[in-house]
């Protein structure tokens, strides 16, 4: 007498335990299922498929489910191809079990070679030996090298009619075009929050177990729309709870803050509350939470405030419970954009700091501290509207010019460009300069240096206003003293150069004193001069507080603008109206 089989059963998980059978278990893909329910219903079944999406939303799984329904004979044998599988003829069961002889599935991460593409090439000519057609699954299939793919094309053109080949890829990018132009495509979507709670209550009831909408809204949220890891981490909190699962135990075993308090903290951080954020955190790390998770989280909070500020039907999300949804319309009625999206940005940079440095907790307390004092800055348009009544300072003369011209350019118009197109050898024509007319006068030597810089001479120009110190000008005639580093040839250069543009004689000489400043000097003297008037300003002084870092360096100044005397402008009274509210000067610092 044999004894009683006492081993136990091999569990098995709920991703392969209530994986579907056939397209009415596929939640979330509605427009493929109508699509293929079509197609059979009419025979306009594809010869190749390719099914892509993020992982655990159902590929593979869509594939065995085409190859059962093409290959399906119904309960009575009798059947032919079907959207709706029985499940029980000898078909469906081989397949289901994998073990079916007509239908191959082959893993493209491990067997990416030409070789292995020559095997299919190969048997393809063959028929099915007991299936109605011969099915050939390739999973991963971006992973094929470039000779595996350029062998498969012909036979994926024009295959054999009881032959159809079923892809699945989440690269779908990687796959070469020539190969997407010879299939059907489905992409398969994320599965929806509301959908994967309510799959996940109907799996954890049948299975008996009694688990809280929060944690499988919890669950859902981790899952980011795959079915498989959702039920994985389903799988992984029955275990953790023993029957019966609570938002505390889900949250502990995903090494999660509680979202309430990760709200808090988000408060604390937005009104500045530096030492009441950093108590926040340091009780959420002693009670397991990890650093990381908690700046994710701040992050993810932000990013779905932000949301509801521009559209307040975002609020409505399903895997966030009441309470938190009329807290989150009430910060962002509250909040400024700027603000949030200055938040968002450190919170990205405090998660690249947090997962490089030696100490987590450290670096993550750093963030909430630059984070809380930066929500202190006054904005831009509160700071400009609290500066515009203060008395403005008393203009500080311009220096001096110590040589001729240096001062106020009394600019004459540059002399017309006009040019003659001598011929080429081959029929061209090359555009040159004309001469300027021999009467053309130049009254000061910045007329000079204007002719110069519209004949773009570059080199000649910035040699003149670096390292020549004018001395004594007249038209035709110019004396100065070179610095020290200046070309030796510079004078001779000048005089040609003149007079090859106005085709008159230009005597050009060098003495040995008596010189001023350069043109550069000058400019140089003036710019000292604006910025020191710039940084003395109440508004300058004002983000000097802010940002001690600022220095003269970081300043730009420009050439102030002769206005046109007839015309008028209006101040601007609000640069808030004038630029929008997200007008920021300090932007010029970025």
């Amino acid at each position: 007498m044999s004894e009683p089989d006492t081993a136990p059963r091999q569990y098995q998980v709920l991703a392969r335990k209530y994986r579907p059978a056939s397209f009415s278990d596929l939640i979330g893909q509605e427009a493929m299922v109508r699509t293929l329910s079509n197609a059979f219903a009419t025979n306009r079944i594809a010869h190749a498929f390719i099914l892509t999406g993020v992982r655990g939303v159902g590929k593979t799984t869509t594939a065995r489910i085409v190859a059962k329904g093409l290959n399906c004979t119904g309960a009575d044998g009798q059947g032919g191809p079907t959207i709706a599988p029985c499940g029980q003829c000898e078909a469906c069961v081989s397949i289901a079990e994998g073990r079916h002889v007509d239908v191959l599935e082959m893993d493209a991460a491990s067997r990416t070679g030409v070789g292995d593409i020559r095997e299919i090439i190969d048997s393809v000519r063959y028929r099915a030996t007991s299936a109605r057609y011969k099915v050939y699954i390739i999973d991963e299939v971006h992973m094929l090298s470039t000779s595996a793919f350029n062998a498969l094309l012909k036979t994926l053109e024009e295959p054999p009619e009881h032959v159809k080949f079923l892809f699945a890829t989440t690269e779908i990018r990687k796959v070469p075009v020539t190969v997407l132009s010879r299939c059907q495509r489905f992409d398969l979507r994320r599965i929806e929050p509301e959908v994967m709670i309510a799959h996940l209550a109907g799996i954890a009831g049948k299975e008996g177990v009694e688990i809280e909408e929060a944690a499988l809204a919890m669950i859902a949220r981790a899952a980011e729309g795959s079915v498989r890891d959702a039920l994985s981490l389903l799988d992984q909190a029955i275990a953790h709870g023993q029957g019966r699962v609570d938002a505390t135990q889900v949250r502990a075993m995903l090494g999660l803050a509680d979202r309430g308090r990760v709200m808090d903290l988000f408060d604390m951080v937005m009104r500045g509350d530096a030492a009441g954020a950093l108590q926040e955190l340091s009780a959420q790390y002693a009670e397991g939470a990890d650093p990381v998770s908690v700046l994710r989280d701040l992050a993810e909070v932000t990013h779905w405030v932000s949301l509801v500020k521009i559209t307040p039907e975002a609020a409505e999300d399903p895997t966030v419970s009441p309470a938190e949804r009329d807290r989150g319309r009430a910060m962002a009625a509250d909040l400024s954009l700027r603000g949030l999206t200055r938040m968002w940005q450190m919170c990205l940079k405090a998660l690249e700091e947090v997962s490089t440095a030696p100490s987590p907790m450290m670096a993550a307390e750093m963030a909430i501290i630059r984070m809380t004092h930066v929500s202190e800055l006054p904005t831009p348009g509160d700071l400009v509207r609290k500066l515009q009544d203060a008395p403005p300072l008393p203009q500080a003369h311009a220096p001096q010019a110590s040589a001729p011209g240096a001062g106020p350019r009394a600019r004459q118009a540059a002399p017309p460009r006009a040019t003659h197109a001598p011929a080429v050898p081959g029929g061209a024509a090359v555009a040159q300069p004309a001469p300027v007319a021999a009467s053309a006068t130049y009254p000061d030597f910045d007329a000079v240096v204007d002719l110069i810089r519209a004949r773009r001479d570059m080199r000649l120009l910035v040699e003149v206003e670096n390292h020549l110190r004018l001395v004594h000008y007249a038209p035709g005639r110019i004396e100065f003293q070179p610095t020290g580093d200046a070309p030796s040839d510079l004078a001779a250069r000048l005089s040609r150069q003149l007079q090859a543009w106005t085709d008159m004689r230009w005597g050009v000489s060098v003495v040995s004193d008596g010189g001023g400043e350069t043109i550069a000097e000058t400019r140089a003297a003036r710019r000292t001069d604006m910025v020191g008037q710039a940084m003395r300003h109440p508004m300058m002084q004002a983000v000097l507080a802010s940002f001690p870092g600022v220095t003269d360096a970081h300043v730009s100044v420009h050439e102030p603008v002769q206005a046109d005397p007839g015309a008028t402008q209006a101040p601007i009274e609000d640069p808030a109206e004038e630029f929008g509210e997200d007008w920021d000067p300090l932007d010029a610092f970025d």
